[in-house]
């Protein structure tokens, strides 16, 4: 499915590929589902949310993106991440990433990974380049834009197959504004 939506898309600039996730609040009728189905509902302490893991390009556009429950982290997707990014100059992404298999797998793909080591790291992050970091900025600003669309920011879909329909549509009107 996403391959007919972003194959609409102008060339895409992978220079720098930017990596986030956010969540997203499930309106309490998205519930009730069929058994069986995929749903990527996970319950919190904030309620029933989604997360959406999200990758753009050096320019702000959207490369490619997961849903799973909003309980499930950030680095326990982002080994998928790189694989449906491909090929990338460099990696960038926050705290949330910061694993050494993450930035390993980031690697053989042939890409640096700028990813900021937490506080309470003991070696050093020689590879970390602060100017590309600060431009972290274009994903969140996605992550805004995305949020405009009223069924993006209260998911009302039962199943997950719906909600990333509607995750594709607005990428690409997202995409289409841009151009």
């Amino acid at each position: 499915m996403g391959g007919f939506f972003f194959g609409l898309r102008k060339e895409v600039d992978t220079e720098w590929v930017f990596t986030d996730g956010s969540y997203v609040r499930c309106h309490q009728h998205a519930s009730g589902a069929r058994r069986g189905e995929e749903r990527a509902i996970g319950q919190s302490r904030g309620g029933a949310t989604t997360k959406i893991h999200l990758s753009c390009d050096a320019d702000g556009y959207p490369l490619n993106f997961k849903i799973t429950g909003g309980d499930v982290h950030d680095s326990q997707v982002a080994g998928e991440l790189i694989e449906m990014i491909g090929q990338a100059d460099y990696f960038i992404a926050d705290k949330g990433y910061d694993s050494e298999s993450i930035r390993d797998k980031a690697r053989s793909h042939n890409m640096i990974p700028i990813v900021p080591k937490r506080k309470n790291a003991k070696q050093p992050n020689p590879e970390f380049d602060s100017y590309l970091y600060k431009l972290r900025h274009l994903v969140e600003n996605m992550f805004a834009r995305l949020k405009h669309f009223r069924s993006i920011v209260t998911r009302y879909e039962k199943l997950a197959r719906n909600f990333k329909s509607m995750l594709y549509l607005a990428c690409t009107i997202i995409h289409c504004k841009m151009n």
